[in-house]
């Protein structure tokens, strides 16, 4: 039980009126799992190594092509501004909660919670009514967006253990530049996330982030590991970028930004490191420290990608190394920090979804229930994995719809609704507005584009499924 991190106990006593809403009973039960600031909670170093491991993910692997999609000089510029305005939106979230949390007098505002909250206190007497369905439209968004990066993550991770298995015949340990292959596969990519599915499933049984930071600082390790030969690679000989556009066509910029709003992961996972920090008040430092790191780090990656393979980029620039033993090695590890990072993502669909089911039984099931529902979810994400086609389309239409949403729409529009009545400046005002808007088109077109691009015969050089097979 300990490993668990939950006391079912003290967590049911506090259900024992059965007239609480869905949303109460679940704002009760996550309550419990936070820990006062001064009591036993995240180190510094601990919630850092959190924050790198909720932004670094498979999205990072995808930034050459999301460079190509958008251009040479387009490409770096967008990627830095949409990282600084998603940043600011963490900031703003942070901001708004604990503006609510001191107004309400309590200890902590989780994401929904701020969004519900905000619009009981706003001056529209409509919006007042309804604003448990902001609650609502932010858990949903919250699930659909963390349950998509887990799904991603089962695509990358058959894909990576299917090439390794299957080309391990033609790999030598000698790293010449990747030819294209003509495999017939031995097995289903379906065989491949199957095989993975129960040990994703014990994982996920994990659910005390202190215990995860552990999982977190290998998943870092072995990322680390693999993004230095990765960049070892890249930066061998890079040609010169004179045939590389500066910018791209305007409908693959459309994918470029909802790959990019992908790749920034961690807004649903701001609030609940914060609030389960021994010290919350350094968080600012450890949000700024480790999101500039991320920031870099996909600058630098995306653009050196896309100018060392140019026109050949491939949707995971995994599949643009040499087929040998060593850079092998880079899906390997790569795969193993993800693999890790799944629970981590999985946290938060998980502390939405499971105190309201184990809300609804007795005592006695309440163990049976939680582990139940986390094992299905997992099983969701499989056989989403295994319906979905295309992990690079996927990655878009995920930035665009849900990402998009949560990162920027609705911290700006928060805050309106917050500071409003408080005096906001009119700058304020416009800049909130104005990010709001770019999130909406961003929102609209992306989908439109990336839903338009999925409904097209699969290219395999661009399907998820390794692209080197015949």
């Amino acid at each position: 039980m300990s490993l668990l991190g939950r006391d079912y106990n003290s967590e049911l006593n506090s259900l024992d009126n059965r007239s609480q809403s869905p949303s109460e009973s679940s704002s009760s039960i996550t309550s419990e799992n936070v820990h006062p600031a001064g009591e036993a909670g995240l180190s510094t170093m601990q919630t850092l190594i959190h924050l790198l491991k909720c932004n670094i993910g498979t999205g990072l692997l995808g930034l050459p092509l999301a460079m190509k999609n958008a251009g040479l000089l387009v490409g770096p510029v967008s990627l830095l501004a949409i990282g600084v305005l998603t940043v600011h939106c963490m900031v703003i979230l942070l901001n708004c909660a604990q503006h609510l949390s001191q107004r309400l007098q309590k200890t902590f505002v989780n994401y929904e919670e701020a969004t519900m909250y905000s619009l009981e206190t706003c001056p529209n007497t409509w919006l007042r009514t309804h604003a448990v369905w902001g609650r609502y439209t932010v858990s949903f968004l919250l699930i659909i967006t963390q349950m998509g990066f887990c799904s991603v993550y089962f695509m990358f991770m058959a894909d990576n253990l299917q090439q390794m298995v299957e080309e391990a015949h033609v790999t030598s340990n000698i790293c010449q530049p990747r030819e294209t292959l003509a495999l017939t596969p031995i097995l289903d990519i379906r065989f491949y996330m199957l095989t993975i599915l129960p040990f994703l499933i014990l994982l996920v049984f994990i659910q005390n982030l202190k215990v995860l930071s552990v999982f977190s600082t290998l998943a870092n390790i072995t990322t680390m590991g693999s993004m230095a030969l990765i960049f070892e690679y890249i930066m061998q000989g890079i040609p010169y970028p004179s045939n590389l556009p500066l910018m791209a066509n305007w409908k693959t910029f459309l994918l470029f930004f909802g790959t990019a709003i992908f790749t920034f992961e961690g807004v649903g996972m701001v609030l609940p490191l914060k609030n389960q920090m021994k010290h919350p008040q350094q968080f600012s430092f450890v949000l700024y420290l480790g999101m500039s790191i991320v920031i870099i780090l996909y600058i630098f990656l995306g653009t050196l990608g896309y100018m060392k393979f140019g026109s050949d980029t491939q949707a995971s620039i995994t599949l643009n190394l040499p087929n040998c033993w060593l850079y092998q090695s880079v899906k390997l590890m790569y795969s193993i920090g993800i693999f890790f990072t799944y629970a981590l993502q999985f946290h938060v669909p998980a502390e939405i979804i499971i105190p309201f089911a184990v809300s609804q039984v007795s005592e006695s099931w309440a163990l049976f229930v939680d582990l139940s529902v986390r094992s299905a979810l997992v099983c969701l994400t499989c056989v989403s994995a295994i319906l979905i086609p295309r992990l690079d389309l996927v990655i878009s239409l995920l930035g665009s719809v849900s990402s998009s949403a949560l990162a920027l729409i609705i911290p700006a529009l928060l805050e309106i609704v917050i500071f409003y009545s408080e005096d906001m400046s009119c700058v304020t005002l416009a800049k909130d507005i104005m990010i709001s808007i770019l999130g909406l088109l961003g929102c609209i077109f992306g989908t439109y584009q990336a839903l338009y691009e999925l409904t097209q015969p699969i290219n395999h050089s661009m399907a998820n499924s390794t692209g080197v097979y015949a």
